[in-house]
């Protein structure tokens, strides 16, 4: 792949998130690395914000019965990798 190498690698990620699946990992570099294309720090916070929408309103609609296209199966699958770092870090 090509852009910015990842802020950190995905072996590490594997090893701190062991319930993320390859697909997980894939597809949150796929993202990343898209996000981090952007030049600037606004439009990429904007991206981030936009993606995570995307991937809230797709899992709603195929909670709804709907098919999801393959832009929003990627912006809801990458709401769920994401999801999976966040919760296994928050203290209980």
């Amino acid at each position: 792949m090509t852009g910015r190498p990842l802020p950190v690698d995905a072996e590490r990620l594997r090893r701190q998130f062991p319930q993320l699946t390859g697909e997980d990992l894939e597809v949150y570099q796929e993202v990343t690395r898209r996000i981090l294309d952007e030049p600037s720090a606004d439009r990429r916070a904007r991206l981030t914000r936009e993606t995570l929408a995307r991937g809230r309103q797709a899992r709603d609609k195929q909670a709804a019965g709907a098919a999801l296209t393959d832009a929003e199966a990627l912006d809801m699958r990458y709401l769920q990798a994401v999801a999976k770092m966040q919760a296994s870090t928050v203290k209980r």
